[in-house]
């Protein structure tokens, strides 16, 4: 029998490959559960958001609860490299170089067990002191966030004990060098028993001119891309532009790309109405089978607008796989 690789294919094959009534009990359950597998992941939300700028914006835990969220990108760590000591920081809501954030650890570990949410530490910002002075100035930060951050121990991590899923790297000043030399640092730590995700979130001319080094090493596993702010950022006369930049990002080696948004006209310039994508833009960039998702900022501008809510059932691929590697195969029933 034909592979089911798709929802679409799965609920074809509830209607055309087979009489529903006719079938024996034990493949009838099979295909159900099948179907409901599909329905599953196809709830999963696709869009990742930063959250930590404002204390407006509500709890970590409260974020990942929503179900709009799918990657959670706590921002930022502004302050590194150059012999200088990390700081974190989290706007409003806590002071993590003081201890006064190790609290999140209970938000981050019911995030990833409750909500099935990557929470990942972004690293820069357009607010900092950051830069990395050398081969081994990239190796220092990278031990720093593995034994801060990750899955190393620390005796003061700014955000508890809790073991981020990975590290997001949002560089907007300071030059490119070596953050190609932090990721080959940062994913030699990775295994296959817990993996360390890695991204970047890149302007959208290309190719970006902080983190194009870094995303060419092939490491990262997404990409999202600021479409805003920007010459490149959508407009209805602008969308040919908008369109030659996306196909570049794609085209990079990276196994996701993801289209990166403000959620208010307050955040930026370029912010697109949710009617708007959903009619004339997400239909170009789910052309691609790199195209993930969204990126969102920020959870503070989300929450005012409803942003995510206006889009929800309208960002994820449309062709979304599951059970790539099954067969239904004609059952026996004993």
């Amino acid at each position: 029998m034909p592979w089911i690789g798709s929802v679409k294919e799965a609920k074809r094959a509830a209607s055309s490959w087979f009489n529903m009534a006719s079938l024996p009990p034990l493949q009838l359950a099979v295909l159900c559960l099948l179907l409901a597998l599909a329905g599953r992941l196809r709830a999963e939300p696709c869009n990742a958001v930063y959250w930590g700028q404002n204390g407006y914006e509500g709890g970590l835990r409260e974020a990942c609860a929503t179900g709009y969220y799918k990657y959670v990108l706590v921002a930022f760590l502004n302050q590194f490299g150059g012999g200088q000591i990390p700081q974190m920081n989290l706007a409003g809501h806590c002071d993590p170089n003081s201890g006064g954030c190790t609290y999140l650890s209970g938000d981050i570990i019911s995030c990833q067990q409750d909500y099935n949410v990557k929470v990942m530490l972004s690293l820069g910002g357009a607010i900092g002191s950051y830069g990395l002075a050398s081969q081994e100035d990239a190796r220092e930060v990278a031990t720093y966030i593995w034994n801060n951050f990750l899955g190393g121990s620390s005796s003061n991590r700014p955000l508890g004990n809790a073991v981020l899923n990975g590290v997001d790297l949002d560089i907007e000043s300071g030059g490119r060098a070596h953050y190609d030399d932090l990721v080959r640092y940062l994913k030699a730590y990775s295994t296959a028993e817990k993996k360390v995700y890695l991204s970047a979130a890149p302007q959208c001319p290309f190719p970006d001119a902080h983190l194009q080094p870094a995303i060419d090493t092939g490491l990262l596993d997404y990409v999202w891309v600021q479409f805003y702010n920007n010459y490149c950022m959508y407009s209805s006369s602008n969308a040919d532009t908008f369109k030659r930049t996306w196909n570049q990002w794609v085209s990079v080696n990276v196994s996701k790309v993801f289209l990166g948004l403000i959620a208010s006209p307050n955040a930026g310039n370029g912010f697109v109405l949710p009617e708007t994508l959903i009619n004339n833009v997400l239909p170009i960039v789910k052309r691609s089978k790199k195209y993930g998702g969204i990126m969102i900022w920020s959870r503070h501008y989300d929450v005012i607008t409803h942003f995510s809510a206006a889009l929800k059932g309208h960002v994820c691929p449309d062709d979304l796989s599951f059970a790539s590697s099954m067969r239904i195969k004609q059952l026996t029933v004993i």
